[in-house]
């Protein structure tokens, strides 16, 4: 699936770093929300697969290698909390960010259950949307930092 233009790096020495990239699958049923954070992991040196819903995350899964997965806990077709337990199940060394934009009536409440069960869950971290760039971004790296054997050294040679 080509997005055209809009998806390349504006950046050119980005392209010279391939080796390096992350490969990160994104699971979520909103088109917007999914541009967003491809365009921005791109421009940060990512490669990015786009699930539009957890049956599509599921099948990419299988046929990819990721190095990180985002998935959306509440998707039409697929129960929220269902998806990150299977998308653990089947990836269980990929850590997974949970995130989600369930709107609450008590903006002040605390952390809400939810976010916390996709933790019980397996999920490494939970974002809740709307989420900054830079809050994704510390995510994605304080997982890819928790999850790397041997200090980095092993998946560095799985790459090459």
């Amino acid at each position: 699936m080509s997005h055209g233009p809009m998806i390349e790096s504006p950046k050119p020495e980005a392209h010279e770093r391939t080796e390096c990239q992350r490969h990160i699958l994104v699971v979520d049923d909103d088109p917007m929300v999914c541009m967003a954070i491809e365009v921005y992991l791109q421009r940060n040196n990512s490669r990015v697969t786009i699930a539009d819903g957890g049956e599509a995350g599921l099948r990419a899964l299988e046929h990819g290698q990721f190095d990180l997965m985002i998935v959306d806990i509440f998707m039409p077709h697929m129960r929220g909390f269902e998806s990150i337990r299977i998308f653990h199940e089947r990836a269980s060394v990929v850590p997974l960010i949970a995130m989600s934009g369930y709107a609450f009536a008590n903006l002040n409440s605390p952390a809400p259950d939810f976010l916390r069960m996709a933790l019980e869950l397996g999920a490494a971290r939970c974002l809740r949307k709307p989420f900054t760039p830079h809050a994704l971004l510390a995510a994605i790296n304080d997982c890819l930092a928790e999850h790397r054997p041997d200090g980095g050294m092993a998946s560095a040679a799985r790459m090459g």
